[in-house]
């Protein structure tokens, strides 16, 4: 039987035929679901990392601009609406991306499950629209997981202890997806994105930049912090806290991407690679 423990970088484990099973959480943008056959080629990726023998959680967010429409949405009716009822609407972008990503999965012959923040347990305060992760309790994730399914929750989003819907605010998915992935002991996250990975430079700006295979943490705080788009700043330093490696990819390539891991951890160790 198959045992996880509590550390990251810790869970691979080697069964007697040499396969190498992992727990890996995976985090698809908005770009990557953006529609109908973005979300069956993310489905067919999530269901090629699950066929290779690993375990998969998934976390997502809306489709392209349905945050952006929602928003606009709001403004139209109330310049000032409520902060509580913005929160609430706003869920609803992930809860569109994630039942429709399990739908997908099923139709390409597998299986998996799809959670709210809520159902997934993330707990939060009641900061509406930039609220901070207390706890995350994964409970019914885990479950999932141990039926052979895959489990997908809608990033960015969680409840406060009166039960109130809260949204995490700028780069809410990548931290939901880091903060799952040490919640339930995976060896690795991977964010995956619409570039090849961590660049010197925007590569849609500059031709000339370059990938970054590997890097620290602290490099790339530094970065998100001088306004790098590609991981959010509270995400990394969830990452750095907890010692959870990042792969981040493009979900529209299979190349490398960049690795973002704690000193001293073997790249060639990681899953997925």
């Amino acid at each position: 039987m198959q045992q996880r423990g509590n550390t990251a970088c810790s869970n691979s484990i080697e069964l007697e035929d040499e396969i190498t099973v992992a727990l890996i959480v995976q985090k698809y943008g908005g770009s990557s679901v953006a529609d109908a056959d973005s979300i069956k080629r993310v489905a067919r990726r999530i269901i090629e990392t699950k066929n290779a023998g690993n375990d998969v959680a998934v976390v997502v967010s809306a489709m392209g601009d349905t945050t952006d429409d929602l928003i606009d949405q709001a403004m139209s009716i109330d310049s000032d609406p409520p902060a509580r009822e913005m929160d609430m609407l706003m869920t609803a972008g992930e809860r569109i991306s994630m039942s429709l990503l399990a739908m997908a999965i099923h139709a390409a012959g597998s299986h998996a499950y799809s959670f709210t923040g809520s159902q997934a347990g993330f707990m939060t305060d009641a900061q509406f629209g930039a609220a901070h992760i207390r706890a995350v309790k994964p409970d019914r994730v885990r479950r999932a997981l141990d039926k052979g399914s895959v489990a997908i929750v809608a990033g960015f989003q969680g409840r406060s202890e009166r039960g109130d819907a809260t949204t995490l605010g700028r780069g809410g998915s990548d931290t939901s997806a880091v903060a799952l992935a040490v919640a339930l002991g995976a060896d690795i996250c991977e964010i995956y994105t619409d570039v090849d990975g961590v660049f010197t430079a925007d590569p849609r700006i500059v031709p000339t930049a370059r990938r970054i295979p590997v890097i620290g943490y602290d490099a790339i705080l530094e970065m998100a912090s001088c306004g790098s788009k590609v991981l959010a700043l509270r995400c990394v330093e969830y990452a750095q806290r907890f010692n959870m490696p990042l792969h981040v990819r493009s979900s529209f390539s299979h190349r490398r991407g960049t690795l973002v891991i704690p000193d001293g951890v073997n790249p060639a160790s990681l899953p997925n690679l």
